[in-house]
């Protein structure tokens, strides 16, 4: 853009800045996720860095949507999304968690959680403002918390198991909160926060007078017999919260962009404020399929957190016999794992050779937080939403590392 130099802060440049993507230069430079996939497509690695699932959806969940492109389902669909789906959601929030939410003007259809949460973000808060997040986080927070023009507070997950402090919560909270974005099953670290410390937060949120964007995308995907409790139906909670999920996760659709946020009218009619100027609408064809994958029966739903447990457990065993030091994943995609012991240094260092020799792609976990922050610097994150034979082989050849 014309004159972008000569600005002090253009909002791209913030908005790189506050994602990371901004060398020491000035220059834009892609992200670790697309430089990572590179890598393995250059050297054959096995990718356990992105979160994209090797399994497809259920098939009538794809039949659905052949059949509406068809069917000629492809304009746009109404603003807040088509009524099936708003009620499938509205269905699946009572279902699953005996919370009441009104289809009509509770419920709106996102392309993805990403713009869920991006509108949230940018209908509340902005120049002057503070957003808080959790660190680590998924690194799309910082880059629209950025483009908003607030300013990006974190609360560490520091403590054992990655749950934070109280003293960090507390801390955290001022007189310019305007959002806190919660994240649980978390991205990157797969734990799931404490009960105690999301109530904590709800009443600071009272007290500031301040919305919280909660991000459960990873619901159905928690382990060892937890259950994934949702912000909103915490005491005091629903009358501030907006609750964001997806199809992707749940349904192996990451492609598909389908994503939703439920919450009071008002908030809701905040976010449509902001999203009918981002995609105005999206995915036509797609939303009655995820409106069927909403409906399936528990079984389905039961299946997919086996399947997935399963695969955490080979992944977390072989990466501990590689010489791995693992925290535990109690949901989410990941585990995130340290190489020290095996004379790994820095994350993003290691995470290049591994990709090369052994051929094995991790993200670094230091690429989820802010530079010189708390966020490990050893630190890696995999990913085991893979086939069992991929990751049996990715664990074969992490074992040479020993060797």
């Amino acid at each position: 853009m014309i004159g972008d130099e000569a600005r002090p802060d253009p909002p791209w440049r913030r908005t790189a800045r506050a994602a990371g993507l901004v060398d020491a230069t000035g220059v834009v430079r892609t992200t670790i996720f697309a430089e990572m996939s590179a890598l393995a497509a250059q050297h054959g690695a096995i990718n356990l860095g992105q979160g994209f699932p090797d399994d497809d959806a259920p098939p009538i969940v794809l039949d659905t949507a052949i059949a509406a492109i068809r069917a000629g389902i492809n304009q746009y669909p109404p603003g807040r999304g088509f009524a099936d789906l708003r009620q499938a959601i509205a269905e699946h929030q009572q279902r699953f968690y005996g919370l009441t939410v009104d289809p009509g003007s509770e419920v709106l259809v996102t392309a993805g959680a990403t713009e869920a949460v991006a509108a949230s973000l940018l209908a509340f808060a902005g120049p002057g403002d503070e957003v808080i997040t959790l660190e680590p986080f998924y690194d799309a927070y910082a880059a629209v918390i950025g483009l908003s023009g607030a300013r990006h507070v974190t609360i560490p997950l520091s403590e054992p198991g990655f749950q934070p402090s109280a003293a960090a919560i507390d801390a955290a909270f001022s007189h310019r909160t305007r959002v806190i974005v919660l994240n649980s099953p978390h991205n990157p670290t797969g734990s799931m926060l404490d009960t105690e410390h999301v109530e904590r937060i709800v009443a600071l949120a009272a007290k500031h007078d301040a919305v919280i964007v909660s991000d459960e995308v990873y619901e159905h995907l928690v382990y060892d017999g937890r259950q994934h409790v949702p912000t909103a139906s915490l005491p005091g909670a629903a009358e501030r919260t907006l609750t964001v999920s997806s199809a992707a996760k749940t349904f192996s659709v990451t492609g598909w962009k389908i994503g939703w946020v439920t919450g009071p009218a008002a908030l809701i009619d905040a976010v449509i404020a902001v999203k009918q100027w981002l995609t105005y609408v999206n995915g036509a064809p797609f939303q009655g399929a995820v409106a069927e994958g909403l409906r399936l029966p528990d079984s389905f739903f039961d299946e997919l957190r086996g399947t997935m447990q399963r695969r955490r457990d080979l992944l977390a065993a072989g990466l501990t016999r590689a010489g791995f030091t693992i925290e535990p994943t109690a949901g989410s995609y990941f585990i995130v794992a340290d190489g020290a012991a095996l004379g790994l240094g820095d994350a993003a260092t290691s995470a290049r050779q591994l990709a090369v020799t052994p051929g094995v792609v991790a993200i670094p976990l230091s690429s989820f937080g802010h530079p010189g922050g708390p966020v490990s610097a050893t630190a890696l994150r995999f990913a085991f939403c893979k086939t069992d034979e991929a990751i049996a082989e990715a664990v074969t050849r992490l074992q040479s590392l020993r060797r």
